[in-house]
């Protein structure tokens, strides 16, 4: 029978997108918490920050298949064969109206946000089923709830692993291997920072019929600070992370920061053009 809970005597868990924000903040909490914290970046240079808090890294880049496969089995022989919990956190955002959206950015959106991501997820399942138990706890977005404009990329992303990880859950019943989302809204981290740079790689905004707003859009990806209202920091994505690995019952989703719970209130009780007239509003103020 599936134990359906990770192993409390030595707590095993691999974080993906560890640079920064959420993934930085979530494995050295974790690490002081007394898990055994893989935690996985991109570059060597993001490697010394973590080993300062005494955390082990691992390069792993979404991106390319190899790596993904080179990282997961260096992680289950730092595990000595046991992974208790996976967090996919590593994810970027694509700005840009749909319409200038060329199929490359879209295709390295999903790259790294949702092929990437599943591969290695997949991995990892194979390695908790012969374990009978596991937590795998993805990182979504209030955006894989809701759509806002000019983030069509990153909305479909989002939207693609909330489906991926529904059906998970309904195809690893019974196996002792449970599946939760967290979806936060505005919370501190060099998300704005990262976006900006994709903006610039991907979108040419002077043949564009968005001109005007990108221009809006700038001055908000470029704004230090919070730039939305109800911003928190990264501890509160943390704080819903641990009880989605160490409750004896995990939530299937868990909503963090006031716009999620209000917005996915609003999706249950509005018509979808009532909705639509809410989400433009809030836009408002980014396009002018």
């Amino acid at each position: 029978m599936p134990k359906n809970k990770p192993n409390m005597t030595r707590r095993n868990i691999l974080i993906t997108g560890c640079s920064s924000g959420i993934g930085l903040e979530a494995s050295q909490i974790l690490q002081r918490r007394g898990y055994y914290v893989i935690a996985t970046v991109r570059k060597p240079a993001d490697q010394a920050l973590l080993a300062e808090a005494g955390v082990t890294t691992l390069l792993c880049d979404l991106n390319d298949s190899e790596s993904i496969y080179t990282m997961v089995a260096a992680a289950i022989l730092a595990f000595e064969g046991q992974i208790d919990v996976l967090f996919n956190n590593a994810a970027y955002g694509q700005p840009g109206a749909v319409e200038d959206l060329t199929r490359e950015a879209l295709r390295q959106q999903f790259e790294t946000n949702v092929f990437g991501t599943q591969e290695l997820t997949n991995l990892v399942i194979k390695q908790m089923r012969q374990q009978g138990f596991g937590r795998i706890v993805y990182n979504s977005s209030v955006l894989g709830l809701i759509a806002l404009p000019y983030r069509g990329a990153y909305n479909a992303s989002k939207f693609a692993i909330e489906g991926l990880a529904d059906t998970l859950r309904l195809e690893l019943k019974g196996t002792g291997i449970d599946i939760s989302l967290i979806e936060p809204g505005p919370i501190t981290s060099k998300f704005r920072q990262n976006a900006f740079a994709k903006y610039q790689q991907h979108i040419d905004k002077n043949i564009s019929a968005h001109k005007t707003t990108y221009y809006a859009m700038e001055k908000r990806l470029l704004t230090p600070g919070p730039a939305a209202p109800f911003t928190l920091p990264a501890k509160a994505v943390v704080d819903k992370l641990l009880h989605a690995i160490e409750a004896e019952r995990p939530k299937i989703r868990y909503y963090v920061t006031f716009p999620t719970y209000l917005f996915a209130y609003l999706k249950r009780v509005l018509p979808a053009r009532a909705l639509d007239w809410v989400l433009n509003r809030v836009s408002r103020g980014e396009q002018q």
